[in-house]
């Protein structure tokens, strides 16, 4: 049986999550409806809608559902240009979803620098914004992601909240790898926007949330029927939001410590292989994810070997339509090319067993032990 280890790309679909979609399917009616039917599928939307509130420390009516986590960093970034912002800072180590809507924005874009360890240089930031003109450049407008999914990293997104408010400027944290790993307080983070995401925490693909501040200004995208206060139409997915609901509830209170032990067994035993390093270790990270790179090897080959091996990993993100792509945010990070281009990461999750760990550690040093030679001799 294959062994999954890729829990930051989709974990696994939980059996809480399933069966609350399939009760939600049996409702069978559109929420907007005013029949009693409609009117039972409102209330398993709007009864989620309070759980993934409650679990990311907002207000319910501040939760706008979306299709996923890359249409919620769409629409803040759309919302923010829409408020008046005509530059934008983003931080080198942003999800594809964050950084190609900057880019494709029209608007300016600037990057935020990251340290080795991969966190975000606030004493850059806080210069930039306090020679900010914005007269020129309009509303300051700064997304950084909350945690990287590529290395774990968690960014201090409470500290550049405030600089950000302070320079009475609008911030977007993208959330999507937080749930189910570690606790993220949206109120706490003094962001405007933040993105989530339902199939990173055992709930179903296709469904995720646009968290918005009380004085968030929001630009609708979706236009129709009005639906989500008029913030975002399209008839709401009522299964994948009831299953992104249940699926929050059965995170397990150990899980994340759980994780963190496998997590940090795996790094002892690879780190002490010659060629191997390990990236973000200095820094806290998400109690699931590990990224290492394994000089001359190159990250699609490590990926191919596991795989045939029976393991399921990626190389850096794994939303870029099945690309192996080198790592971008390594190279944010100071890291060579040869060792971008030698990334891999193994993320843990909720079905991850101490038995997949060992299994996966032996079976990738045996490999890597295998092809060592050929590397030394090439080198």
């Amino acid at each position: 049986m294959s062994v999954y280890l890729d829990h930051n790309a989709t974990s696994p679909l939980r059996a809480d999550a399933r069966e609350a979609m399939a009760r939600a399917y049996d409702s069978g009616a559109n929420p907007s409806s005013v029949h009693g039917a409609g009117r039972m599928a409102r209330a398993i939307v709007e009864t989620a809608r309070g759980t993934i509130a409650r679990h990311f420390v907002t207000r319910a009516e501040d939760v706008v559902f979306t299709s996923g986590g890359t249409e919620a960093n769409n629409l803040a970034i759309a919302s923010a240009q829409a408020a008046g912002a005509k530059r934008l800072i983003i931080s080198a180590i942003e999800h594809d979803a964050v950084r190609d809507a900057a880019n494709a924005s029209g608007l300016e874009v600037e990057t935020l620098p990251v340290t080795a360890d991969g966190v975000a240089n606030l004493d850059w930031l806080d210069q930039r914004l306090s020679g900010w003109d914005r007269e020129a450049d309009g509303t300051p407008f700064v997304a950084l992601m909350a945690a990287n999914n590529e290395t774990g990293v968690i960014q201090p997104v409470e500290a550049a909240g405030r600089l950000v408010r302070e320079a009475e400027g609008l911030f977007h944290v993208d959330a999507v790898q937080m749930a189910g790993k570690a606790v993220f307080d949206f109120a706490g983070s003094l962001a405007h926007y933040a993105a989530v995401s339902a199939h990173k925490c055992g709930g179903p693909q296709g469904v995720g949330a646009l968290l918005l501040a009380c004085d968030a200004p929001i630009s609708r995208q979706m236009h129709g029927g009005g639906q989500e206060k008029g913030r975002r139409s399209g008839t709401e997915n009522v299964a994948g939001i009831a299953g992104f609901a249940a699926a929050l509830d059965a995170v397990q209170a150990d899980e994340a410590s759980r994780m963190a032990g496998l997590r940090n067994e795996l790094q002892v035993r690879l780190e002490s292989v010659e060629g191997v390093r390990i990236w973000g270790a200095g820094a806290s990270r998400l109690p699931n994810t590990l990224c290492l790179s394994a000089t001359g090897w190159a990250a699609e080959i490590q990926v191919i070997a596991m795989d045939l091996a029976g393991f399921a990993i990626s190389a850096g993100s794994a939303c870029s339509s099945g690309k192996v792509k080198k790592s971008r945010v390594l190279e944010a990070m100071g890291a060579s090319a040869e060792e971008a281009a030698s990334a891999i990461r193994i993320s843990l999750g909720w079905t991850t067993t101490q038995d997949d760990v060992d299994r996966f550690a032996d079976a990738w040093m045996r490999e890597y032990a295998r092809i060592r030679p050929r590397i030394a001799a090439a080198e």
